[in-house]
């Protein structure tokens, strides 16, 4: 039984790599440890890295991925990240080609730079949704042309969180890819084995609330006299005997009028605490947070979801072992 070697990009506070080893629980129910070992992780974010730190024994290199040399990152079988995508442009060239409108556009070309030098056996990343319509849908073909440049046979899908028991509605973009047309052929991706009785808010939620959480009543009148106020269109106050809309890193200036969820309870509108988020994206309850508010609220609503990375690292694992 091999085990298989992980370098993590992007890895900000390590939902894909805890879901990419396993061994850990949420909501009762046990995440296997899989056949793997995470070798590299990296991530430019100082407050991620501290709290990955705080979590793994492989520590986060706190660096921009532009300054690593292929030659820095230890031998692996498979490269996981979550590259950053707010910057891509579409250079209307004969074939069009993938550019980028801002240093972070490049970001996505050192994971490709990386895959071409380092010949890993496999790939997983994740992204937004809107990755498949940006620019009018011209550039998630482009992407995918990358990938393949770099010498592999990639398939994606849209995955839903809820589906494999996470209490949150949260759909992302895997991208797979395999050196070996076989294994790519064997691979399948997880489908998720919950399409009714998915997990409720209510599940995850916390006992006893700080007053700190709670909206004042100038913020709630505020959001009551906004022209959203009748349909909450904006300040989203969940049902709590559903899953989460999804949460994002802007829960750490969360507003009545914001288009992130909030919860009305008690007659009061509250945000969630950084506990509950973590648990609405199904970090087990050992999982170190920081003190304070801010900066967990940005590296969990960032994250991949473990327990959905945890399905897709079997699947890959299992396709690598025809």
């Amino acid at each position: 039984m091999s085990t298989y070697k992980i370098a993590s990009f992007f890895s900000g506070c390590g939902g894909m790599d805890l879901g990419t080893e396993g061994g850990f629980e949420f909501l009762g129910k046990k995440y296997t440890r899989l056949k793997t070992q995470t070798v590299f992780a990296t991530d430019f974010d100082k407050d991620v890295c501290e709290i990955y730190n705080l979590n793994f024994k492989n520590k986060c290199l706190q660096a921009d991925i532009r300054d690593i040399a292929s030659s820095d990152v230890p031998d692996h079988d498979i490269l996981t990240g979550g590259f950053p995508c707010q910057s891509f442009s579409v250079v209307a060239q004969n074939p069009k080609r993938l550019g980028y409108d801002d240093e972070k556009g490049k970001l996505f070309f050192e994971m490709c730079r990386v895959l071409k030098d380092k010949k890993p056996k496999a790939f997983v990343a994740e992204n937004v949704k809107g990755l498949l319509s940006a620019n009018k849908g011209e550039t998630f073909p482009l992407i995918l042309q990358e990938f393949e440049n770099a010498g592999y046979h990639v398939s994606y899908q849209v995955m839903n969180a809820s589906h494999f028991g996470v209490p949150q509605k949260r759909e992302r973009v895997f991208i797979v890819g395999f050196r070996d047309k076989k294994a790519s052929e064997n691979f399948s991706f997880p489908t998720g084995t919950l399409k009714e009785n998915l997990t409720p808010i209510k599940d995850i939620l916390e006992d006893e609330i700080d007053e700190k959480y709670y909206f004042s009543e100038r913020a709630v009148e505020g959001m009551k006299k906004s022209k959203n106020s009748k349909t909450m269109n904006k300040g989203r106050a969940q049902n709590i005997n559903e899953p989460c809309n999804t949460v994002t890193s802007h829960l750490a200036k969360v507003s009545l009028n914001s288009t992130d969820p909030v919860l009305f309870e008690k007659d009061r509108y509250r945000m969630f605490t950084p506990r509950e988020v973590a648990r609405i994206q199904s970090f087990p309850e050992n999982f170190k947070l920081l003190d304070g508010k801010g900066k967990n609220y940005r590296a969990l609503g960032n994250a991949v979801a473990p327990v959905v990375m945890w399905h897709m690292t079997k699947n890959i694992t299992k396709a690598l072992e025809y």
